[in-house]
């Protein structure tokens, strides 16, 4: 491919980013006029689903094309094993350079790198093959504090850095603006910094860009803090009480009465307190005003790139590592079996598609998305990818494999801290595996009871089937379906060779 026609590559994460929260897909009350433009000129694939949760494993998942019963990142801080390949690996080998302006959360092998290399950033750590551009962990950000800093804040540590300028309890604790003004956040900071790359890169660059909006904490600068009343936000999917799902499942019961949180302990403990609604619609109406900052921000690199002539010879990749919870069951963050905290946006735009402005409802996943930007660039795809390239839906081409179901991880040990269940059961029953159809969701624990849910009369997954007669084939046939994925899916990157004492053959092109 000539260095001066070939595409530009752009990939942006806006972590903790929900799928339902694009205004081009019928939102209730949220806007994104950006996003909404690149699904016109793209294709938004609207029942994206990530492969695992939370951020290093699905990140794993998206960067490695790997499910994570293959690549084995279970958790933030789990190294992700050195003999992997991944797409900035790839991409280098296709004649790119590419530059992460964020963060990956990529612990590395302790095998295969110093000791001192291993914990500089702890999980935190770039993925190999990028080339640092603006590293901002989100644990220790220190160029955007520094940059604070020399603007006079008093900044001391990251726990400064989402101060609130008053108090707002009667709105909710969520609801007053940062002390941080809206042109000095994080996103801006780092919006400038991608399109000083662009302004002054080669033609053929190759941009990571990892927004941390909308992940918490759920405080925004003005204007985005007060851009959705509390009083307009749409209600969470959830039961009736946090008691009737606590009943669903012993581990429902033990995430919401568990010691250990991932976002206020006030809300699992406080569930019957009279202020509970006014504090989680406020977190929902903070949370969409986060989501649009960062629409706003990514409008300005469009806008540059258009401005200068280099948006047409883009291949853009919009998407998340994974979604929030949100009050969906009781529950914040991102685990479990709940489509929430799995399924994502995901928006691709290339120079020479042929379809643009579809919304394709069939179902597609994280590990797609590597597979995909290879494709564009004529690259070849590692065996290891456990996903499929989607250039066909944005080429009007014959879908060879089509999805009829959604597979998802989650893995719930807690080296640090054990919950309630987890004292109860070996780090390696910690675990769940979610297969999902357009009608039924079935869930396997190991060591504990599984779940059948009957997604067309029960969307909010109140009544587990799994004893029920009427369903028992339901869940059998998904059982086996499930088992069967397990089987086809397991790493195979060695699987098509073969060695003989003469040679070692290939399968793959013998």
């Amino acid at each position: 491919m000539n260095a001066k026609t070939r595409p530009n590559v752009l990939l942006v994460t806006a972590d903790q980013w929900r799928g339902d929260c694009l205004s081009a897909v019928g939102h209730p009350c949220l806007q994104t006029p950006n996003f909404d433009a690149l699904i016109a000129d793209g294709v938004l694939f609207r029942n994206h689903y990530s492969v695992c949760a939370p951020c290093a494993p699905a990140r794993a998942s998206l960067l490695t094309g790997m499910y994570q019963h293959n690549h084995r990142v279970v958790g933030n801080g789990a190294p992700l094993d050195n003999r992997f390949d991944n797409l900035a690996l790839a991409l280098r080998r296709a004649d790119y350079e590419p530059k992460l302006f964020g963060y990956t959360d990529t612990s590395l092998d302790p095998r295969a790198y110093s000791e001192a290399q291993v914990i500089q950033h702890g999980y935190e750590n770039i993925l190999p093959g990028f080339e640092e551009g603006l590293l901002l962990a989100d644990g220790d950000p220190q160029p955007w504090m520094r940059y604070l800093r020399e603007r006079g804040y008093d900044i001391k540590s990251a726990a400064d850095l989402y101060q609130q300028q008053r108090d707002s309890r009667k709105k909710g604790k969520t609801f007053a603006p940062t002390i941080v003004r809206d042109e000095d956040s994080q996103t801006a900071f780092i919006t400038r910094h991608a399109i000083d790359f662009v302004e002054h890169a080669a033609p053929g660059w190759c941009m990571h860009l990892s927004y941390l909006r909308p992940h918490p904490p759920f405080v925004a600068s003005e204007p985005w803090n007060s851009m959705y009343s509390s009083d307009d936000v749409p209600m969470p999917t959830r039961g009736l009480s946090a008691a009737s799902e606590s009943e669903i499942h012993p581990w429902v019961e033990s995430v919401l009465t568990s010691d250990t949180h991932w976002f206020d302990p006030w809300f699992q403990k406080n569930t019957q307190d009279p202020n509970y609604e006014r504090e989680m619609r406020q977190v929902r109406a903070t949370y969409f005003g986060l989501v649009s900052k960062v629409d706003h921000y990514f409008g300005q690199l469009i806008h540059y790139l258009k401005s200068s002539g280099q948006y047409e010879n883009t291949i853009i990749v919009l998407t998340s590592d994974h979604g929030e919870l949100l009050g969906d069951h009781w529950l914040f963050g991102k685990r479990g079996y709940f489509d929430s905290a799995y399924h994502i946006p995901l928006i691709i735009r290339t120079p020479d598609q042929e379809n643009r402005g579809a919304i394709e409802s069939r179902f597609t996943e994280s590990v797609d998305v590597m597979p995909t930007i290879l494709d564009a660039l004529n690259a070849p795809i590692p065996r290891q990818c456990d996903g499929a390239s989607l250039l066909p839906f944005l080429r009007n081409e014959a879908i060879h494999r089509v999805r009829d179901e959604l597979h998802w991880e989650f893995d719930f040990r807690d080296l640090q801290n054990d919950s309630n269940i987890n004292r109860k059961l070996s780090r390696e029953d910690c675990r769940l595996c979610v297969i999902r159809n357009e009608n039924f969701k079935y869930v396997h624990f190991p060591a504990q009871s599984s779940l059948l849910f009957d997604l067309q009369n029960d969307p909010t997954e109140q009544r587990n089937l799994i004893d029920s007669p009427a369903y028992a084939s339901v869940g059998m046939e998904l059982q086996q379906r499930m088992l069967s994925w397990r089987m086809r899916s397991d790493e195979k990157t060695l699987t098509h060779l073969e060695v003989t004492r003469s040679k070692i053959i290939d399968h793959e092109t013998a």
